[in-house]
């Protein structure tokens, strides 16, 4: 039986998973075979250099589509990002949404400062906004701001994770004891255990990230497809630190310099230069690991293998599954287990 949580019955998803929006690599080929494999893909907005370009892509994703995606999924067969960034002259933020309402879509993820204006632009639509936060705090501001749906994001994730330090196993507790809105959890999880897991922490579904882009349909370079699987938890590290920006990156050249500066107290117009996207879109293009600084989650741990999205996400429902069902033999069966699922969910 598969999975039902309230992130399939509200979005109609076959899976309770999510690929999150990934700068570079959240792209038409890799959204709609997420969607086609019966989870929720995620176009990231900001990877296009402007709206018209966001168009083209949302067009190109439903090229790729099977006709039965789109009868399934109740809101659409997949949804946009919207990152908000620290910036003195931030992107059209509101060209990039109202683009993606153009076209249809109605499902986005938002992530960044101040999101209330974007939200609401959203709402005003009719869309279903999943914001992403990386403390309890901040959800609560956003669960005020209308939001349908939280991606809590633990320490473990790639790209930034705030500045709490706090891990997963907490962070996922501390938001099923305060949060209202459903929420799924983000970071470090790249298998069914670990969905499982996230279900039993109060989750509704996962979302992931890295673990996406090892995937046949990624269209990231496949030798950096195969730098993940030979990685171990050890392979990441966190810059930007000294200024309260926090990313966890690829341990890298690159990125070792940019802590060696920092140890320095070098500011970041002396470090820019060394982490500019520009850089790390060419990691994606050319596979050299070493020509710029990329997010990897300490999940590449658990990464062994470049398994088609499809085959990913059968594989982590059936594993999630059964070890929901081992734990449920430790008080009575894989029925206690279901009736359990269905009543903390």
């Amino acid at each position: 039986m598969p999975l039902t949580t309230p992130l399939t019955q509200q979005l109609g998803l076959v899976h309770p998973l999510i690929q999150g929006g990934m700068q570079w690599v959240g792209v038409a080929e890799l959204v709609a075979a997420v969607s086609n494999a019966g989870a929720l893909g995620i176009l990231t907005a900001l990877t296009q250099p402007n709206p018209a370009a966001l168009r083209d892509e949302i067009r190109r994703t439903r090229k790729m589509l099977r006709p039965d995606v789109a009868k399934r999924c109740k809101l659409g067969p997949f949804g946009v990002n919207v990152t908000l960034l620290p910036s003195i002259s931030p992107p059209d933020y509101p060209g990039y949404v109202q683009a993606a309402l153009d076209e249809g879509v109605r499902i986005f993820e938002t992530a960044g400062n101040n999101p209330g204006p974007v939200i609401k632009q959203i709402k005003d639509a009719g869309g279903f906004v999943i914001h992403k936060c990386t403390s309890v705090r901040h959800a609560l501001s956003a669960q005020k701001l209308g939001v349908d749906m939280l991606s809590i994001d633990g320490f473990e994730c790639a790209g930034h994770p705030g500045e709490d330090d706090i891990g997963g196993l907490v962070l996922m507790a501390r938001a099923y004891e305060e949060l209202k809105v459903p929420f799924v959890a983000s970071g470090g999880i790249g298998n069914g255990q670990g969905l499982a897991a996230a279900l039993a922490l109060g989750a509704v579904g996962a979302n992931m990230g890295t673990r996406f882009m090892c995937t046949k349909e990624s269209t990231i370079h496949e030798n950096i497809k195969r730098v993940i699987v030979d990685s171990d938890e050890r392979a990441t590290t966190h810059i930007l630190r000294s200024l309260r920006n926090s990313a966890r990156m690829h341990k890298n050249k690159i990125s070792i310099e940019v802590l060696e500066l920092e140890k320095q107290g070098a500011k970041f117009e002396q470090i820019q230069p060394l982490v500019s996207g520009q850089r790390g879109k060419t990691v994606y293009t050319t596979g050299d690991p070493d020509a710029g600084v990329w997010t990897l989650g300490i999940v590449c741990g658990l990464i062994h293998d470049i398994p088609s999205c499809k085959d990913l996400c059968e594989k982590m429902s059936a594993d999630a599954e059964a070890h929901i069902n081992r734990l449920a033999s430790l008080t009575g069966g894989a029925q206690s287990a279901s009736s359990s699922r269905q009543s903390h969910l």
